[in-house]
């Protein structure tokens, strides 16, 4: 956890009037219950970032919140991987020895983890048959934070087994949400605009980032920043990027590295690099988990930030690039649909022609771009800050545990 967290009042100077007193008031009504989180890594990917920001305040309106994390080895975390493929509509092979292990895991992380909560919320796939174990006392919730809108069906009839076990369960958009006997929620994921990724930083301190990072700022910047993944379209990009440049001299740098729950990273990014082939304008970066300032210094000095992702279930860097007042082209799927207003913060887009295009016509048009990037801002500030998403789950625990 941050030593240097923030505490709840430090909101009022970015969130939207009226937010943090409704946050205190609602508190209220809750204060001193735990709510536990549990999930796969403190490390890497969207959900680990929230908690580490969420869980603190939290405990700042004085809720007792903790953060548990299930360990397993390379082969549990292949399988999960698999299942994440599988969930989000790529067929997968899974064989019976595969789910064996994954349940022997998640045993064996009951039997070491402290469960008791008035809420528990366990975080996707890789912990959710810790609800066999749970203690009698306290609601449990699962919270999916993938596209499950079109899953592969045996990997989701043999996870429904477990969900259904769950008190309520939690998605991140209306379309995810799937068929259950339980109640069902709809919460967006958030970015803290007051953490290393998203603060202000100064002009000096952007290039002293981009110096160390070995990126020239004498031509504008075409960023995406997502870990290494094939639903992330790193390879479609480097295509878009390579139409733009017959009209435009641009640089694309793709920055991102991986979490210590998905194995395929190293593969993709070797895909990417033999994509990206000798071109001295494609700049690669395999950046650690905990290099949010350098990504803070990308997206503030890109002209256009990008996700074109296949499949997301909500890409949060599209909400990080519009708070630093960034138009944003992302691929028509998941939460990249609910954050860019078409045509107002930025595009959404099908092909890699239509990426392609999209750029070429912000470039032409730098009095859109600084327009976009201004609405961006305030779309983020009203509805994807980490108060908003506080709210949200404050309202969950009056609802479920009163």
């Amino acid at each position: 956890m941050p030593n240097n967290a923030p505490t709840i009042e430090a909101y009022r100077r970015v969130a939207p009037r009226g937010t943090v007193d409704f946050l205190l008031r609602l508190s209220e009504r809750v204060r001193g219950r735990r709510f536990l989180h549990v999930n796969s890594t403190r490390s890497g990917g969207g959900v680990a970032e929230i908690l580490y920001r969420l869980v603190p305040l939290m405990n700042d309106l004085a809720i007792k919140a903790d953060w548990e994390v299930i360990e397993g080895d390379a082969e549990f975390f292949a399988t999960t991987k698999a299942f994440h493929n599988a969930l989000q509509g790529t067929e997968q092979v899974i064989t019976e020895a595969m789910l064996e292990h994954y349940l022997e895991v998640n045993r064996a992380s009951a039997a070491r983890l402290r469960l008791e909560g008035d809420l528990v919320m366990i975080h996707d796939p890789q912990p959710a048959p810790l609800v066999e174990a749970r203690p009698a006392e306290g609601k449990w919730v699962w919270r999916c934070h993938i596209d499950l809108s079109a899953p592969q069906r045996r990997v989701w009839a043999f996870l429904r087994q477990s969900v259904v076990k769950y008190d309520a369960a939690v998605f991140s958009l209306p379309a995810f949400a799937q068929r259950l006997p339980i109640p069902q929620f709809v919460v967006h994921p958030s970015i803290d605009p007051l953490s290393e990724k998203n603060r202000s930083l100064s002009r000096k301190e952007i290039h002293r980032c981009l110096d160390r990072l070995g990126v020239p700022t004498d031509k504008p910047i075409l960023l995406q920043v997502s870990r290494f993944d094939r639903f992330k379209d790193p390879v479609g990009v480097i295509n878009s990027y390579r139409v733009v440049k017959r009209y435009h001299d641009v640089r694309l740098v793709l920055a991102g590295g991986g979490a210590t729950d998905d194995p395929e990273g190293a593969r993709v990014l070797s895909e990417v690099r033999e994509a990206a082939g000798r071109d001295p304008d494609i700049l690669v970066l395999d950046l650690p988990p905990d290099a949010h300032r350098q990504i803070n210094a990308l997206q503030r000095a890109a002209s256009i930030v990008i996700q074109k992702s296949t499949r997301e279930g909500f890409g949060l860097t599209v909400a990080e690039a519009m708070w630093k007042g960034k138009p944003v082209i992302g691929g028509a799927t998941g939460g990249i649909t609910s954050q860019i207003l078409y045509g107002v913060t930025g595009y959404t887009v099908n092909s890699v022609e239509g990426a392609a295009y999209r750029i070429r016509y912000l470039l032409s048009n730098p009095g859109l771009m600084q327009r976009m990037g201004e609405a961006g801002r305030e779309h983020v500030r009203q509805n994807f800050l980490i108060t908003h998403h506080l709210r949200d789950y404050l309202s969950l625990l009056v609802h479920l545990t009163s």
